[in-house]
């Protein structure tokens, strides 16, 4: 939690984000994900500073069980101080234990953010689906939480200005934005419409170029001039060695297919899978993990 620090901003953890995404779709398939195709909205998860502390913090607890689809599980929750945001103990269950800081006493309505990241926790580790690595793992849980519906809240509770700054989880505001674009892209959704921080929107405003960014890669026809200009040296290169491994610079990777044309990986700009497809004209692909249909010119 930046609480008055400097926030990092930009996209320096994209890799472990897309990776992330990957293993959703892995883990929970794509009929599950689109389970998820409502996001938590903001009157389940509203706290005034009327609400008594703890009824609210449990009332809000409830919500985001009820929207993970965890109903066997009961969230207990307390305030400490402490460095981090938040914790939570991942026992065996069904009740959990999570502790806040004590600064959402007087910051209630950032405790919606908090608990969706700790209960995502929760989630996952009933999944049994974690990254190696702390860090890793906590990027994995903010993604989750994100692109499941939930993450908003996180983004929203960044807020920056000269004389403070606050912002919870791990990823930067710019990377929340991509993952919020990411889902938004998928189910046809806003959310900017709930953000209550200027810089939200801004950083939400910046994540969906970046994402849009991925839907305009070659060999798809959306990539621009620029892009399919290096993309056909490379495949005129590609076809004269008889194949050639990923180059910088660029998502796509040639390789030769013994038993017919050559072939070119890229990722689905919506899951982030690798698809083969062969080099041979206009092509349209369907990614089998997410079934995005695409336009290829390969």
């Amino acid at each position: 939690m930046a609480n008055g620090g400097p926030v990092q901003h930009g996209f320096p953890h994209l890799q472990t984000v897309r990776a992330s995404i990957t293993a959703l779709y892995k883990r929970l398939s794509y009929d599950t994900v689109q389970t998820f195709a409502t996001s938590v909205l903001p009157a389940d998860v509203a706290f005034c500073d009327t609400d008594d502390l703890y009824l609210g913090a449990q009332r809000v607890a409830r919500e985001l069980v009820r929207h993970y689809r965890l109903p066997d599980a009961r969230l207990v929750v307390s305030f400490r101080e402490m460095n981090h945001a938040a914790s939570v103990e991942l026992a065996a269950g069904p009740e959990y234990f999570v502790e806040l800081n004590d600064r959402f006493r007087t910051h209630r309505r950032d405790i919606g953010a908090a608990l969706a990241h700790e209960v995502m926790h929760v989630y996952l580790h009933r999944l049994d689906l974690s990254f190696p690595g702390t860090r890793e793992n906590e990027i994995l849980t903010d993604t989750a939480t994100t692109y499941l519906g939930a993450g908003w809240l996180l983004l929203d509770a960044y807020r920056e200005d000269a004389a403070s700054s606050q912002k919870l989880g791990y990823l930067t505001p710019e990377e929340f934005g991509y993952v919020l674009a990411k889902r938004a892209l998928v189910f046809g959704e806003d959310p900017s419409v709930w953000f209550t921080s200027p810089q939200a929107y801004t950083a939400y405003v910046k994540g969906m170029a970046e994402a849009r960014r991925d839907e305009q890669q070659p060999p798809l026809t959306a990539a621009g001039w620029a892009g399919r200009r290096r993309y056909a040296r490379d495949r005129r290169h590609a076809q004269e060695q008889h194949g050639v491994g990923p180059q910088p610079g660029v998502p796509y990777a040639f390789m030769p297919d013994g038993r017919g044309p050559l072939r070119v990986s890229f990722p689905c700009p919506t899951c982030q899978q690798r698809i083969r497809v062969p080099v041979r004209g206009r092509v349209r692909a369907r990614c089998g993990l997410c079934r995005t249909v695409l336009e290829c010119d390969t």
